[in-house]
Formats: C-alpha cells, structure tokens, sequence
C-alpha cells in the first residue's frame, strides 16, 4: 500500500487533470457558500445541529434500544453487528436465506467501509450499485474517491470508454446525456431482477423507529420498492433522537454537500410493504471506542456531507485514492487512525492545518484539531516515519536555542543565495511542485535591529 504522500505524486504527475480536480471541487465549496448565505439562521442551525448530535452521543446507548423497540413494532427485523465481519456476515445469511444470487445496492459509505462488495463477489453473489458514480468505478474495479461525488477523479472522456467497454456504447462517446441514458437502460434491468436491495441510512429516527436516505438519483427507492427484501446498513452514529430534528439537518445537509437547497429524494422507510421483509443492520466497527476518547468523540457527529472535502488544499491536489481508505479527506484522516493506527499513520500529517475544513463543517466538528490530537498520539506511541521524528527533534533542538536558530537562518539565506542548486532539485522534498522563495537579505531581527530608532 502506497503511503498518503506517495500516491499523491503520482496523482499530481498529471497537472491538467489536478488543476481541473482542485477547480472543480472549489467550485462545488464556493455553491456551498452560496447556498448557506441563502440561510440568515445558517450559524443557528449548525450550533443546534452539534447539540443535538452531542446529546445523542451523550446518550446513545439509550436512542438505540429506543429505536431498535419502535423499529421491531414498525415490523422491521434489526441486526446488531460489532464488526464489519459480522456486519458481512449478517447481510449474507438474509441474502441466502431467500437464495438470490444478486442484488442493487445505493450508495452506502458503511458498506464501502466494511468491504461488503468484495465479500459478497467472493461469496458468488452479483452486486450491482446502482448510484452512477458508484457504478462507473465499479466498472473500473476502483474505491470511490468522494463520498458524494465518487467517480469526481474521472473526465467525461474517461466514462465513455468505461462504458464502451462495459456497456458497448459507441467508441469516443462522451456526451453526459448520452452516457446516463445507457446506464439507465442498463440499470433498469437489474433493478427488476433483483429480489434483495441494499441501502445505505442518513438518518435514523429513535422516536418512531424511521430511517432516511437522501439521493438525487432514486435510486435507493427504485430498489427499495422493487424488492422482495430490504436491508438498511447504518453505523451506530445516525441515531437522531425526534422526527423534528430531520429539519435542521435537512437543511445543512444538501447545502453543505452540493450546493443544492435539498436533495431531490429525501425518502423516508418506516415500515415494510404487505409481502415484503425489512432488516436493518445497526453497526458499530469502532465507533464505540472513537466514543470513548475525548479527543475524538465529535468526529461520530458527522454526517458525511463532504464539505471538508470540498474545501481542503491537500485533498482537492492529491485526490481520493491518495488516503487509501474508503472515508477519504479531513474527515476520513480523523476517523481512520482508529480503526488501525498503524496502518493509518500517514493520514493525520496529510494536512495543512488551516482549519478551512471546520470552518465548513455544518455539525461543528473540530476537524483539524482532532488532526492535530492524532499526529500527538501517534508521536507519542513511536508510530511517526523514522525521518519525520528525526526532522521534529532537530527542529526543536534548533527553535530552543536562539543563537543556533539566528545562525542556522544565516547560513541557510547564504546557501540559497550563494549555491541555490542545492535546494533546488529533486532531492529536497519542498521543491517538488514548488518554487523556492527568493531569500531575503536579512533576518527579521537584523531588520529590527538596523530600523529600532
């Protein structure tokens, strides 16, 4: 597995295709301001959506088994899982208990993150999503890249030839309008095949035992309301205590993630239709222990909007896939880390601590101190590369000692100007992508120094 830094120069290799990714999901940020300038009680909503989300994790244990109860009296049958094993393995043994061998699947960011797809393929059974975006990388046997927009990383040239050779759509067609009717026609017949749908949840309702999934597609309802059997997949954290709480993130939701004032469905499933079997699949893979730390607990408000996407400099230049885990941006190098320090090391120092992404974040989570927590964490417990541990304690080596500090800083001004060959090469790392800055003449001390009178 390539390192966060390693796969984002492989990405940023390519310039048009960076410059036109960092344009495009600039573009999606500045609708997003538009959008909540609309809002004269924009501030209000994001401070109480963050309560009400504080109080539910306050109380979680409790918003749970209230919704499990009215949920089971709603004639929906509810599965715990602790894992993403046991989540796997829950979806299976309803999918062979009716024996279908496929299924349609809308957009769900649990499943992404508990590898359902891999696990079903393997198990012999043909999974369809059916989200388009999610569909065109599936085709390409690729992750999503963007938890909103997944296919974001591809050009409309790059669609064409996926579906020709998919769907044998006509070589060097790329027109938008051409290439989503074929995958309509293409969906169209799954979606009447398949007996099983799978779902993803926004929101669940502990009051009434409802849950809502929000698409501009309709997806998940064709399948939903096509099928025999439907299973909602939900992590633990999209408990919402009342129905009245659905309008405030309603709200935020679609202006936060798009730019649009409310997702074309907004659809709301309480309770099976007559012949129909509905499961939901409650699960936790971590969340419990994300709860229990401090530090990390408000990363479990978010409800996967992709602001902080949309807005961060480090991932609108070094896409998706450079953060090798299904949740990528800000949000996903906060939450990462938890599931497998290890493994996830490099995720919280793929950041520039600007705090942009929780200037944007509609649930008010700390996103870039949390960043900060975890690289402090991940310090602490000797995981850091040995280089950057290194260049840290020679760094506050030099920063302690103000006369090492002052005659470093001269030496370095001397260098830059004297032999700039040797910062300026591929060796050193800043170089890479940049322009070295022109080195002033002198200090700001000596400045002070000279101009004190």
């Amino acid at each position: 597995m390539l390192s966060h830094a390693e796969a984002s120069e492989k990405f940023i290799a390519n310039q048009e295709r960076t410059d036109w990714h960092d344009d495009t999901l600039w573009f999606v940020r500045a609708k997003r301001d538009k959008a909540s300038k609309l809002l004269p009680e924009w501030e209000a909503l994001r401070n109480q959506a963050s309560q009400i989300k504080e109080h539910m994790l306050s109380n979680l244990s409790q918003y749970l088994l209230e919704f499990e109860a009215n949920a089971q009296a709603n004639g929906v049958q509810v599965h715990w899982a602790k894992d993403a094993h046991e989540h796997n393995e829950i979806v299976y043994s309803i999918i062979q208990k009716h024996g279908d061998k496929a299924l349609v699947k809308s957009k769900s960011m649990l499943t992404e993150e508990c590898h359902l797809n891999a696990y079903l393929e393997q198990k012999g059974i043909d999974v369809v999503d059916t989200d388009l975006g999610e569909r065109i990388v599936q085709f390409r046997k690729e992750v999503p890249s963007h938890i909103v927009l997944p296919a974001i990383h591809l050009k409309k040239e790059d669609v064409g030839e996926t579906f020709h050779q998919h769907l044998g759509t006509p070589k060097g067609n790329k027109d938008p309008q051409f290439l989503t009717e074929a995958a309509r026609i293409h969906l169209r017949e799954k979606f009447l095949g398949a007996k099983v749908a799978i779902t993803g949840v926004n929101f669940a309702v502990a009051e009434t035992g409802e849950f809502v999934v929000c698409t501009n597609e309709g997806n998940a309802d064709m399948g939903a309301h096509l099928s025999d059997v439907h299973i909602a997949c939900m992590g633990i954290e999209k408990i919402i205590p009342k129905r009245q709480d659905l309008g405030v993130f309603l709200r935020l939701l679609a202006r936060s993630a798009t730019g649009q004032l409310i997702t074309t469905y907004s659809s709301h499933f309480a309770k099976p239709r007559d012949g129909q079997e509905m499961h939901i699949v409650l699960v936790d893979n971590g969340r419990s222990r994300q709860l229990a730390r401090d530090e990390f607990r408000n990363s479990l408000k978010c409800i996967r909007c992709a602001a902080c996407f949309n807005t961060c400099p480090v991932y609108r230049r070094s896409g998706g896939h450079s953060y090798h885990q299904p949740v990528a941006g800000p949000i996903g190098s906060i939450l990462a880390p938890n599931f497998d320090k290890k493994a996830n090391v490099d995720l919280p120092f793929a950041s520039t601590l600007c705090g942009s992404c929780s200037n944007v974040c509609p649930v008010k989570i700390n996103i870039h101190e949390q960043l900060w927590f975890w690289r402090q964490d991940l310090m602490k417990e000797g995981l850091a590369p040995a280089g950057k541990v290194f260049g840290m304690k020679l760094m506050a080596w030099l920063m302690s000692s103000p006369a090492v500090f002052r005659m470093a800083g001269g030496i370095g001004r001397k260098v830059m100007n004297w032999f700039p060959f040797l910062v300026n090469n591929g060796m050193n790392p800043w170089y890479k992508q940049r322009e070295m800055p022109s080195p002033p003449k002198q200090s700001f001390q000596e400045w002070y120094k000279s101009n004190r009178s």
